[in-house]
């Protein structure tokens, strides 16, 4: 890992200095927009690399954005993918680089496989602090035929070098912020009190929701506020370190199927979820839902732990109040689709897995009554 202001200008040297030449930059049309794609390549292509940009990757990718880019590598004759963006880009330059050295189809890896490889080397270059994409062993990809959000798992995802460089987030618009620094804190929560936890993925997790604990307002009401950003992208980043080494939970095997049947962005989809479905599962893991309340600087030391698990849900609930998150219903999805859907939405939350993680594991009518719940 390179970490720091600038320090992305470094990555054609760490590309050279693990011996590969020929990468593909894999990011999306707003980096072209800005000028973000082509400044990378320049920099690439001034170390002595012989990069190839594709560009074309949508948010929430989906197995047939994914072509375009596979076939793109195999024409450049790729040695090395690079994702360059936020969660989107990164987890379209995990699926082309297993899908260019194994073929065959996306859903042909999803979880509960384990995929170890082979895969081109990935190098992770996060533009937004929420994902954590750029540290984890994890990528998600829609199935354009069935609009199921398919969790593929391995160390065949996890890249090979990572840039965090915060200065590339001080463009991110105040919506996207919100939304991503909720997504890394539900990371470093759900690390934390999930059932696969472990000494190593606590420290992680809890350093990285102290580190959100009053940056991400501060980000969100002034994206150039540089000290904020440095820690929402640090802390992004050992969110995504702690949920890598333990998992996620409930929020996000609910997110899944919400976005993808609602085209909602995942970080929005989190948003949605968390204060309702921490609400849910504190009953059942009070001291760890404590020691995150602790964290997040909304109980003090002396707090019982039931009284700072408490407050922890009163706190999400006010983030998502001051962060402008909407509801479903006020984000304009129809009730009768939510109700229609609700069924399918739940089995496809507990067939991800990630239910399983959680302190109280539901079965399918407790996640359908929490999606009601949560429509408001």
């Amino acid at each position: 890992m390179r970490v720091g202001g600038g320090s992305v200008a470094e990555l054609g040297d760490v590309i050279r200095s693990m011996g590969y030449q020929r990468p593909l930059l894999v990011t999306d049309a707003f980096m072209v927009q800005i000028g973000a794609a082509e400044n990378l390549i320049s920099s690439l292509s001034g170390r002595g690399l012989e990069p190839c940009l594709f560009s074309e990757t949508v948010p929430d990718p989906t197995t047939d954005s994914l072509w375009v880019g596979v076939l793109l590598a195999q024409d450049h004759n790729a040695d090395c993918v690079i994702g360059f963006g936020g969660g989107s880009p990164m987890d379209s330059a995990k699926a082309i680089a297993l899908l260019v050295a194994q073929g065959g189809q996306m859903s042909d890896y999803k979880a509960p496989r384990i995929n170890s490889g082979p895969a081109l080397p990935i190098f992770a270059v996060p533009t937004t602090a929420g994902t954590g994409s750029e540290a984890t062993q994890f990528t998600i990809i829609t199935d354009s035929k069935t609009d199921e959000k398919m969790l593929c798992i391995g160390p065949a995802f996890l890249p090979v070098a990572a840039i965090v460089d915060f200065e590339l987030t001080l463009s991110m618009p105040a919506r996207l912020t919100a939304d991503t620094g909720i997504d890394a804190l539900t990371h470093a929560i759900e690390a934390y009190v999930s059932r696969k936890a472990n000494n190593f993925s606590d420290l992680l997790a809890l350093k990285a929701v102290n580190s959100i604990a009053g940056n991400l307002e501060r980000a969100y009401l002034d994206g150039q506020d540089r000290s904020a950003r440095e820690a929402m992208m640090f802390a992004s980043t050992q969110a995504g370190m702690a949920f890598s080494n333990s998992s996620v939970a409930l929020v996000h095997g609910m997110a899944r199927p919400l976005g993808a049947h609602f085209h909602v962005a995942h970080g929005m989809s989190i948003a949605m979820l968390l204060p309702a479905v921490t609400e849910f599962s504190v009953g059942s893991a009070i001291p760890r839902y404590a020691d995150c309340a602790r964290a997040l600087l909304c109980a003090s030391d002396s707090d019982p732990d039931r009284l700072a698990a408490d407050k922890l849900v009163d706190r999400l609930r006010t983030l998502a109040t001051d962060l402008a998150v909407p509801t479903p219903r006020s984000h304009g999805i129809s009730e009768q689709e939510w109700k229609k859907l609700t069924p399918l939405m739940a089995q496809q939350a507990i067939d991800s897995g990630s239910p399983g993680n959680n302190p109280v594991v539901p079965d399918v009518a407790e996640v359908a009554a929490l999606f009601d719940q949560v429509y408001a």
